[in-house]
């Protein structure tokens, strides 16, 4: 996929009004996630997204604070100065795409990787929400 077809899934996803904020979105979520994941999987991630979005996400130093998949859209909502329902949107209309690139298992790598609550975000089921890690 090239970045502009990630762009147009987006745009498509996130009803947006054009690539432009689109590419907003793709670049806030991936930033974010960026400093989420670490390891195999952010590699791993990374191979599978045009090179302008790796780019994005692998620019990023990771965090070593943990935030739930909540925490991660309101962490968003304040470094973008939106609501945190734009950002739960955004992070919604991004991670659905991304986790098509990933496919069912690097996605279920990565979800087992971070703390709970992001497999929502990406469009899952959350069936581990309530049991211990």
């Amino acid at each position: 996929m090239t970045y502009e077809q990630l762009l147009e899934e987006v745009r498509h996803e996130g009803a947006y009004p054009d690539t432009a904020r689109a590419a907003e979105a793709v670049h806030r979520v991936l930033a974010g996630l960026g400093r989420r994941l670490t390891g195999d999987e952010r590699v791993d991630l990374a191979a599978r997204l045009p090179t302008e979005a790796a780019l994005v996400l692998t620019a990023q130093v990771p965090a070593f604070d943990e935030l739930t998949g909540w925490g991660f859209v309101k962490d968003l909502a304040s470094r973008a100065g939106t609501s945190q329902a734009v950002a739960r949107w955004e992070t919604g209309a991004v991670l659905a795409v991304v986790a098509r690139l990933a496919g069912p298992d690097l996605l279920a790598r990565v979800l087992r990787s971070l703390p709970s609550g992001y497999a929502l975000l990406f469009g899952q089921a959350d069936l581990t929400s309530g049991l211990s890690r």
